[in-house]
């Protein structure tokens, strides 16, 4: 029996400290790997960590509340050799083998997610034992392995090129990838080549670049209430503040007649293809926003400041962030590569974004490189809005709520489904000709979805 400390590690996202919301074990408990202990909560999810070892917990070293930084310890287990456990010795941020049975005895401890120091064994089983389709021993974090879970990809079968033979993310994607969903022929191809940088112009002077700041309101009575301002909360204030005064922002917006979105609403709700998803017009609208991102690609661009000067990198690929607003607070989880998916595989990916939000249960990962988003403000009855476009995004569309109203067809007044779609854009990337083709090729797709079909 040895007492092994657990410091509290890197999720994989650079993340540099959290707050211990709810202990799932007490002094005395035996736990086995991957028997989750805690909840914690980083800047952008609500994340559970599991058991590295086999044993008994000794002590719990941080209160429930309390924010830690990375490497602090925060339990202590009493491990027992027979069950797997050896020197104990984890190097927070590695990766392992998200699904490894326990190392052989004298071998060092695996913290399922998050590895080893010195790369554990996992025990060998007999040939009768292994399963056909294990993915143990392939090196690839958590949220790639539940991509390639809810894409039904076998990592086994995944070429890995990552580093130290790590499966990415782009693996599990090329190695699911469907025929593109795009052939029309007016529409440019997706190139190649992921991202360039071209030189960008000279950043305008004397353009604001933070907040003065703001005295507390005066407190001490019971008709005043202190919220402490951290996780998500946090995220959110710091990222909207960087947005909102180092991007220069430029709205513009459109009402159009999206009837014949809602008919092919009501046709894909009806359709058994689509009897196990929900289908809402925001699978249009999502697929609109990809369709007309290869059009304009600017829109999709981001501004990046280096010691040599600034550039702007054009990405041939669409990570698509849609806004949520949880329990939680704002977040925005983003699709990666929406423009490889079909319009059903878009519409899943659209629920299990939707669901895990909800349950602010969204990956770190889930919430990182996106290259342009949506905010649906017509679910809280809004009809438009001047969206802040996310850090590292050039572009951000928001969707009003869709509402029948008067509308002039072929000179007649009649009752039409009508909304509202807004874009704000960096102006610093992309000018107003760029964004008024934009929105104005989004809102085509609105009012005539036919023009997506192959």
């Amino acid at each position: 029996m040895s007492t092994q400390n657990f410091p509290l590690p890197d999720v994989g996202e650079g993340l540099t400290e959290a707050e211990i919301v709810a202990w799932k074990v007490a002094p005395g408990d035996r736990v086995a790997i991957n028997d989750v202990i805690c909840e914690i909560e980083t800047a952008k999810s609500l994340v559970e960590l599991p058991s590295p070892h086999a044993g008994v917990v000794g002590e719990l070293l941080v209160d429930e509340g309390a924010t830690v930084e990375v490497g602090t310890p925060i339990i202590t287990f009493v491990t027992d050799p027979a069950a797997g456990s050896g020197n104990g010795s984890v190097a927070p941020g590695t990766v392992a083998t998200a699904e490894a049975p326990a190392p052989e005895e004298g071998g060092g401890s695996v913290l399922v997610g998050y590895g080893s120091g010195s790369g554990a064994t996992s025990r060998r089983k007999r040939p009768a034992e292994r399963p056909v389709r294990s993915s143990v021993g392939v090196i690839a974090k958590p949220p790639i392995r539940k991509l390639a879970r809810d894409l039904g990809v076998d990592l086994t079968s995944v070429t890995p090129t990552g580093a130290d033979g790590e499966v990415t993310r782009d693996d599990v994607m090329k190695h699911a990838s469907q025929a593109s969903v795009f052939r029309n022929i007016e529409t440019p191809e997706w190139g190649s080549v992921r991202e360039e940088t071209v030189p960008a112009p000279q950043a305008p002077s004397g353009l604001a670049r933070g907040l003065a700041p703001v005295r507390p309101s005066p407190a001490g009575d019971d008709r005043t209430e202190s919220i402490p301002v951290k996780g998500v909360r946090k995220a959110t204030s710091s990222a909207m503040v960087q947005s909102a005064y180092s991007a220069p922002h430029v709205t513009v917006w459109k009402e159009i007649d999206a009837t014949r979105t809602m008919e092919l609403v009501k046709r894909l709700k009806a359709s058994p293809d689509y009897a196990d998803i929900k289908v809402s017009p925001l699978l249009i609208m999502a697929r609109a926003v990809i369709w007309a991102v290869r059009r304009t690609p600017m829109v999709n661009a981001a501004w990046i400041d280096t010691e040599a000067g600034a550039e702007i990198a054009v990405r041939h690929y669409v990570n698509l962030g849609i806004a949520a607003a949880t329990p939680r607070g704002l977040l925005v989880p983003n699709i990666k590569d929406a423009q490889d998916l079909s319009m059903k595989d878009l519409a899943r990916a659209l629920n299990r974004l939707t669901l895990t939000a909800r349950e602010g249960k969204t990956p770190p990962a889930d919430q990182q490189n996106g290259t342009i988003t949506i905010t649906n403000i017509g679910v809280f009855g809004m009809d438009a809005g001047t969206p802040i476009i996310n850090p590292g995004e050039a572009g951000i569309v928001a969707m009003g709520t869709i509402s029948q109203k008067p509308w002039v067809v072929d000179g007649e007044v009649r009752p039409r489904w009508v909304t509202t779609v807004a874009g704000s854009f960096d102006h610093r990337v992309i000018d107003g000709d760029g964004m008024s083709r934009f929105i104005a090729d989004v809102a085509s797709i609105l009012e005539e979805p036919a023009l997506l079909v192959d």
